[in-house]
């Protein structure tokens, strides 16, 4: 009865709700879950934030690898490349039928492979920071649109989190 109840409730809920339901499920159930909550949450908050190329901060505004860039180091202190292609290199590689929230999903948006990247938030949605005249939005992977462009996913997290990966959040204070 109350997983009708909850089902009930996200076949109803927003889209965000839906996202931050996932994002609390996948922490009480995964090692890196508090972590993939956060950058989850962190993104959902950013929803509505102006697409601006090369832009890598909500002021500034962002592009997608800004976008995830700026998440992995405002919520994890993790510092990723600055370019998609660069980031699709990073982690292990994850098949489609086993995205989980959190992982990094990329795609050929200008007739080339892996330039552009998002942030995979369950259910088949990701978020990223689209293109010019337009906000960080979350938008289904089986749009067409979309579903022509795959190249793959990555996952950083819970590996990312591993010593590989410079913490950055004691230089960032560093420079305060």
């Amino acid at each position: 009865m109350v997983w009708v109840v909850v089902a009930l409730a996200l076949t109803c809920a927003s889209p965000t709700a839906r996202a931050q339901h996932l994002a609390a499920e996948a922490s009480a159930t995964d090692p890196a879950g508090a972590n993939t909550a956060d950058l989850v949450l962190q993104a959902l908050g950013l929803i509505g934030t102006r697409y601006a190329f090369g832009g890598s901060s909500p002021g500034a505004g962002f592009d997608c690898s800004g976008f995830v860039r700026h998440l992995f180091d405002a919520t994890l202190g993790r510092a990723l490349p600055r370019t998609s292609s660069e980031m699709s290199r990073l982690g292990d590689k994850i098949e489609h039928g086993s995205l989980a929230p959190g992982d990094l999903v990329f795609y050929n948006t200008r007739r080339k492979s892996f330039s552009h990247v998002g942030i995979y938030i369950g259910e088949g949605r990701f978020i990223h920071a689209p293109s010019k005249g337009r906000a960080v939005e979350i938008v289904e992977m089986s749009e067409r649109y979309w579903v022509g462009r795959f190249n793959g996913a990555r996952r950083l997290l819970p590996a990312f989190m591993g010593p590989l990966a410079p913490d950055t959040r004691n230089e960032n204070a560093a420079s305060n």
